[in-house]
């Protein structure tokens, strides 16, 4: 982890996606709305473009204090570039953005001492030990007391035994966990979280979930990018989904999950053909997703639906060997937002 205040440029990879409860940015006409002030973060109509390259056309999506927002989206949507501009790492092109309270805008000192920010991979110096390295951002930061919120936060982090060797020394886990660890020196108000598990064990990783829930517990705002959405539906109390230059869609996990009609009907065949079969007798539902013996329909979860799939199967001479009614994910809610079928061949 770097101090924003300390670091000149920042490089952020792209990751992840989603849909919502709410009506779109557009139905909701979010682009002309003030600022909201009781938000701790406030994003309202971001604009950005590079060359030709609308990437972000009018964003706008509000974070509450204290909680674990995620941002989702595919790969080049405008997460990190919209990570970026609240980081003051770059100018938008438009629009306004609030975070504590400070114009991120006009009043950029301000705004880098309330955040963190924290990247994909752990950016600790090899060449000190996990103490020195949080000693010496507690030294940049002017905390009155560098070696005891060291010692706190080796501690907090479970890396007191470690913390004399050097960080080169360190596991990838205990690494990121030093990361984290020295993102709270300062007290920041906001701590941007960019994919924090990726390249960790399971095990690791769920110690990394009661990590990122403590800070959030303690007041602490995590914004996250994640490209797990079962991670972003673990730990997130509010998603909202960037697709197209736009937010698509936002709500907690569930309301997300509830923006699909009333189920999923999964039929599974003998053979690889009958899928094909099946697709072309039921083109009047959405394929939610698709293997190689499978498929899920949406419905509105109603017995005329569901007697009406069967029947159009029958008349097709298509037996199904399982018919099944399946609870949407977090994943499917994503994926049928940004209109994109998955196929379990390809994950």
């Amino acid at each position: 982890m770097l101090c924003i205040y300390l670091i000149g440029m920042y490089k952020m990879k792209g990751v992840i996606h989603m849909s919502a409860v709410k009506a779109t940015a557009d139905q909701r006409g979010l682009g002309q709305s003030p600022i909201n002030m009781d938000a701790i973060i406030s994003v309202s109509g971001l604009k950005k473009s590079f060359k030709d390259n609308a990437v972000l056309n009018g964003v706008d999506f509000d974070v509450k204090r204290g909680g674990i927002f995620a941002l989702l989206g595919s790969n080049g949507a405008g997460k990190t570039t919209t990570i970026n501009i609240l980081a003051t790492l770059i100018k938008s092109d438009g629009g306004k953005a609030v975070i504590n309270g400070f114009d991120c805008f006009r009043q950029k000192n301000d705004v880098k001492r309330s955040i963190s920010l924290t990247g994909q991979y752990a950016t600790v110096d090899g060449l000190l030990t996990g103490r020195e390295n949080l000693m010496l951002i507690g030294k940049l930061k002017h905390v009155a007391n560098p070696k005891g919120k060291a010692d706190e936060l080796l501690k907090k982090f479970n890396l007191t035994e470690d913390g004399n060797k050097l960080a080169s020394e360190y596991s990838g886990g205990m690494k990121r966990r030093l990361d984290i660890a020295m993102s709270l020196i300062g007290d920041p108000a906001v701590i941007f979280l960019d994919e924090p598990t990726t390249g960790l064990d399971p095990q690791n990783r769920l110690a990394m979930w009661e990590l990122v829930r403590e800070m959030a517990v303690t007041g602490t705002t995590i914004f996250l990018t994640t490209q797990y959405l079962e991670e972003a539906e673990a730990l997130a109390n509010y998603i909202a989904i960037l697709h197209e230059g736009k937010i698509a869609a936002q709500g907690t996990p569930a309301e997300l999950k509830s923006l699909l009609p009333g189920g999923m009907i999964k039929l599974t065949f003998a053979g690889t053909g009958d899928v094909d079969r099946a697709r072309a007798a039921l083109t009047k539902y959405t394929a939610a997703r698709t293997e190689k013996k499978s498929i899920s329909l949406l419905t509105d979860g109603s017995v005329d639906d569901l007697a009406d799939i069967l029947s159009a199967l029958k008349a097709g001479g298509i037996g199904a060997a399982k018919v099944e009614q399946e609870v949407p994910t977090l994943e499917d809610a994503f994926f049928t937002v940004i209109g994109y079928e998955k196929n379990g061949g390809n994950e």
